[in-house]
């Protein structure tokens, strides 16, 4: 849904929860654990990396009862028009103590449970 390359997920919970990893294998016996395993539920923040792509999403987990029948989840949120860096960024930025993608959270008024 998001068109990752070499995703990297991590649970934003003090800890370092890697869920998913670009590195081969690091990360493999995780594919059949459900999200619950990890004690993602909702209101749980999730960051995903691409570091080929320098692109950086934070993602909300809601829980809905909403969802359409066969639906297992659903992306709510501000999309950018096109994923990934933009053409006409530099290729070099001064970026000082940390990230400086500009990610926000997502400011979605969907029903909430």
């Amino acid at each position: 849904k998001f068109a990752m390359v070499a995703p990297d997920v991590q649970i934003e919970d003090g800890k370092g929860t890697i869920l998913i990893s670009s590195e081969e294998g690091e990360t493999e016996a995780n594919n059949h654990r459900k999200l619950s395993d990890f004690g993602i539920r909702n209101g749980t923040r999730l960051q995903a990396d691409d570091f080929l792509q320098d692109y950086t999403l934070l993602i909300n987990v809601l829980h809905s009862e909403d969802l359409e029948k066969d639906v297992e989840f659903e992306v709510v949120g501000d999309t950018p028009e096109r994923i990934g860096p933009k053409a006409s960024e530099p290729t070099s930025k001064n970026i000082s103590n940390g990230s400086d993608d500009g990610a926000q959270p997502s400011t979605s008024t969907g029903n909430q449970q």
